[in-house]
């Protein structure tokens, strides 16, 4: 029986010539019933084709047609049959984020990668910090701060000097931007079920926009983020190429 491939493609020129010449040598299936989705772009758009099939069993493998490609195998038109059925796979859960915000609307969003908040403003930021509905950081004055998996720690995370997660840990990654009081604060490691909850302290004076994968949403007053087990991305990889090793070699570089 042969593997029922669906692709699909970023807007980019480079990706959408790759997906006109994949698609007339292994055909192209729906999405729906195919055994397994091609992505051909870069991170970003790895990122779009995750959520907008987090409810098809169907795994994911990508290749690059973007710029860094973190989550991407690297790019060839050759044996990518044979790739595919040897590629190993990694299991990703989202952070789940519900949003209020001062005009007392509500907005939740997923986020493979990460949950952050930012200053709006030329002001800092001031973030109350819970874990599990107990306060470990009564004031936080920064930039913003971020909650990352796994999967998301060498993106934004990283840039911040937050740690490099292995796929495997059951934890995330809690890290300050631009931290100003306390000023030796560097973040924290949390198990992967705690529930973390960030209050904006004089929000009219000092708005903040939170992001869950780039879904802004712009004046928010409290933000609650935890792990959702029940949704798991499927992502492959060619084989001693996967995410493991991937965060494993960045931090020798």
């Amino acid at each position: 029986m042969s593997l029922k491939i669906a692709f699909c493609a970023s807007r980019a020129p480079i990706a959408q010539a790759a997906l006109e010449g994949l698609s007339r040598r292994y055909g192209d299936h729906s999405e729906h019933g195919a055994d397994v989705i091609v992505a051909l772009g870069g991170d970003g758009f790895m990122l779009q084709t995750l959520h907008r099939t987090e409810h098809n069993p169907a795994p994911v493998y990508g290749m690059n047609r973007g710029t860094v490609g973190f989550l991407m195998n690297e790019y060839s038109d050759h044996a990518l049959v044979e790739r595919l059925e040897a590629a190993e796979q990694a299991v990703i859960n989202p952070l789940r984020m519900r949003a209020a915000c001062l005009d007392g609307s509500e907005h939740r969003a997923l986020a493979i990668n990460e949950v952050s908040l930012l200053r709006q403003g030329p002001q800092a930021a001031k973030l109350r910090i819970s874990v599990d509905r107990k306060v470990r950081l009564p004031e936080l004055v920064c930039d913003g701060a971020l909650l990352a998996t796994p999967a998301g720690s060498t993106a934004y995370n990283y840039s911040a000097h937050g740690p490099i997660l292995p796929i495997g840990a059951d934890v995330l990654a809690l890290t300050a931007v631009a931290a100003f009081r306390p000023r030796r604060w560097r973040g924290a490691l949390l198990p992967k079920a705690a529930e973390v909850t960030f209050e904006v302290l004089e929000a009219d004076k000092r708005p903040v926009m939170a992001e869950a994968d780039s879904n802004a949403v712009r004046d928010v007053s409290r933000v609650h983020i935890r792990s959702d087990p029940s949704i798991a991305h499927r992502v492959l990889f060619d084989p001693g190429h996967g995410l493991e090793e991937r965060l494993i070699r960045e931090q020798f570089v």
